[in-house]
């Protein structure tokens, strides 16, 4: 892989991370909705524990990118 196309590797992790994390937060959804998670915590403590697993990683994923696009951009 060529240095200046690691970006869009990056930008592919970081995007896979943000449906896994709206695939991860339906499905916890419906199972709070449906009883699943009867007695449990409430709906917005799965959605920052999916936060912190999907979305923090995803914006680092991002970020790097957009440092790795600057850095390997033809001059």
């Amino acid at each position: 892989m060529k240095k200046e196309n690691i970006y869009k590797f990056l930008y592919i992790v970081a995007a896979l991370l943000f449906v896994g994390f709206a695939i991860a937060f339906g499905v916890d959804a419906y199972k709070y909705n449906t009883g699943g998670y009867l007695g449990s915590a409430p709906l917005y403590v799965y959605a920052l524990v999916d936060a912190v697993e999907y979305l923090l990683p995803s914006f680092a994923f991002f970020i790097a990118g957009l440092i790795c696009k600057k850095k390997f951009a033809k001059k």
